[in-house]
């Protein structure tokens, strides 16, 4: 428990906990007699089962959609229309949902193959659906009623489910021709595979650099125990971050680092290559069709931004602002490169700028981050984390024996009100990296909470997949700070998709206004900076009693704002060039554009590498 929860509340809690639930099936009767449903998601075993669900999802949905399409059109209400509709697409978002996680977590290539199939099947599913002229008819008649003065207009939730079901019709191109919609119909699908290809690269490329131990002069022995091959060489895998970090943070050898780096940014660039060319040609032509300017323009209308060019002028002046900070900080890391080199006019490349950030918090602010990994024990770390949420909330957790298992250290969690005992919903957590699985960290939705036609309340499930590195030898999974902050940043994610309290599935958990996505998570992250919550978890696993010390944690907050610029001219560089990509003419060369964007804001990106 928080320190600073007191004696009879943590006493309170403790006797609640005693009277909990202990089981799934414990979890649903409670759920059931309080009007909720609450489970896990039935998932499938095999090829076949993947296919005829995803058959079986899109069959069902489309007959509740023909049933909205064929009503009176001088009868129709918002319940019959947007909240029907809302009922239809549920079902399917959840087999989507669920198929999502599966791609990217489940071993068996071949159900990884199949629920990549499925995904897309679904996706042009919804490109056909949104594109149904006779459901927009029913659309327009609601809203022609609405505007005689027929039905009472929505408010609150529902009215939003309206404006933006309409304004979706609007840019979907429902004022232009038959054949306009359909070329841009026809577009949309061939960029859903485009998408879906490119991201199967990537999860599934794995990069393996052998190394002597020389060659990782530097890293902490824990990764070369881990990563030690029988032929006595460290296999460090590109694609994987702990590992990709760990050397880039760590390495005193630059061509070592500048080895890695290279092999990490043109991962998969072959066959990605030529598929990003093609996906943003096809964006920029479903926003030529629609009438939009460009790509940006159209993916930030419905945004705070509006534009692209307001989008783009503000990133660059967050960029030019952040010129001076990031002059500076790169001078103090270029002193130390010459100090450690002899080199006078040392430069600073893409492969130095972390290692030489780690030397800084070292050497000017005694933060060493190998050392400290021994305060962060991956289960202290989730306890205390746990913690912290179930404070703030007034939530339990409770794990539970998962009634299926897609890697055997899967983890399952309920989530209950903690003064009502209200069933609140399911995580899983999936926390280290295998060949196949998606390689950084996520909240993955599984189930999204909504209310029920028939007035039931679904609670959601969500998955935590990240990529922690495992223990060795006895030794506890260790995680940096930076990966603290990282898993109380997604399970922030995870807390918005289960503490959701909304109608509509179209609304549920973290699916707002997309501007607003990152913000409870960004808050959330915070947390794992505060001297108080650290102490109750940040405790050396090799003692089990010496706590992490205000001082050092304050060094660690002073040694992070003393690179901070470089930390954000990064974050600009990755919007500047997302927003040069989609505001380029037709045969835009993403690798020109992509490698530009990073020299001119961050620093020259490896030689023939393909970053974007």
């Amino acid at each position: 428990m928080l320190s600073r929860i007191p004696q009879i509340l943590a006493l309170f809690l403790a006797c609640s906990c005693a009277q909990s639930p202990s089981t799934l099936e414990e979890f649903s009767q409670a759920a059931q007699a309080r009007g909720l449903v609450f489970g896990h998601p039935a998932f499938e075993s095999t090829v076949e089962e993947v296919a005829h669900s995803s058959e079986q999802a899109m069959a069902t949905a489309t007959a509740a959609l023909d049933v909205i399409a064929a009503q009176d059109l001088a009868q129709v209400t918002f319940e019959s229309v947007f909240a029907a509709s809302d009922d239809a697409f549920y079902p399917l978002s959840t087999v989507m949902s669920r198929f999502w996680l599966m791609k990217e977590t489940r071993q068996e290539p071949e159900m990884r193959e199949a629920c990549s199939e499925a995904v897309q099947a679904m996706s042009e599913w919804a490109v056909a659906v949104e594109y149904r002229e006779d459901l927009y008819r029913v659309c327009q008649a609601y809203q022609r009623r609405l505007e005689a003065g027929e039905v009472l207009a929505p408010v609150g939730e529902d009215l939003k489910l309206y404006e933006d079901t309409m304004r979706d019709y609007r840019r979907a191109g429902f004022a232009l021709s038959a054949e306009t919609r359909a070329q841009v119909a026809a577009l949309k699908n061939e960029l859903s595979q485009l998408s879906s290809d490119f991201d199967g690269n990537i999860t599934q490329a794995l990069v393996v650099l052998e190394f002597s131990e020389d060659q990782l002069a530097g890293v902490g022995a824990g990764f070369l125990k881990s990563s030690k091959t029988a032929a006595g060489m460290h296999a460090v895998r590109a694609t994987v971050t702990p590992d990709y970090m760990a050397v880039m943070e760590n390495c005193s050898v630059a061509e070592t680092r500048k080895a890695l780096n290279a092999a990490r940014y043109s991962t998969a660039m072959e066959e990605n290559g030529p598929i990003l060319e093609r996906l943003v040609e096809v964006r920029r032509q479903i926003a030529d069709h629609l009438g939009y300017e460009t790509w940006a323009d159209y993916k930030i209308e419905p945004k705070m931004a509006g534009t692209g060019q307001v989008a783009l002028e503000f990133v660059e002046s967050l960029a030019a602002g952040l010129q001076p900070k990031f002059d500076a900080e790169v001078d103090a890391l270029r002193a130390l490169k010459s100090a450690e080199t002899g080199n006078p006019d040392a430069v600073i490349h893409w492969w130095d700028f972390r290692y030489y950030q780690n030397q800084l918090m070292k050497e000017k602010y005694s933060v060493d981050t190998q050392s400290l990994r021994h305060y962060f024990a991956l289960d202290q770390v989730v306890e205390g984390m746990f913690d912290v949420y179930q404070h703030i909330f007034d939530i339990r957790f409770t794990q539970l024996e998962p009634p299926m298992m897609w890697v055997e250290d899967l983890q399952l969690w309920a989530v209950e009100d903690g003064s009502s005992g209200e069933p609140l919903g399911l995580f899983y957590l999936d926390m280290f990296p295998r060949p196949g699985k998606y390689n950084h960290f996520a909240q993955f939705d599984i189930i999204g909470g909504k209310e029920l036609p028939d007035g039931s309340y679904q609670r959601p499930a969500a998955a935590l997949v990240c990529n922690f590195t495992p223990g060795v030898d006895g030794q506890p999974a260790l995680m940096t700070h930076d990966e603290v902050e990282t898993i109380f940043h997604e399970f922030g994610h995870a807390m918005h998709t289960i503490l959701t309290q909304v109608k509509y599935s179209r609304y549920s958990g973290a699916n707002v206004a997309r501007d607003f996505v990152e913000a409870p998570s960004q808050m959330f992250e915070a947390w794992a900076w505060d001297p108080n919550v650290l102490a109750d978890f940040a405790v050396d696993w090799r003692d089990g009693s010496s706590v992490i010390s205000e001082d050092t944690i304050a060094r660690m907050e002073e040694a992070k704002n003393a690179t901070v610029g470089i930390h954000y001219r990064r974050q600009m560089a990755l919007a500047l060039t997302d927003l040069r990509l989609h505001m380029a003419g037709p045969n835009a060369d993403p690798q020109a554009i992509s490698n530009a964007t990073q020299e001119e804001i961050l620093f020259s990106p490896p030689a023939d590498s393909h970053f974007a």
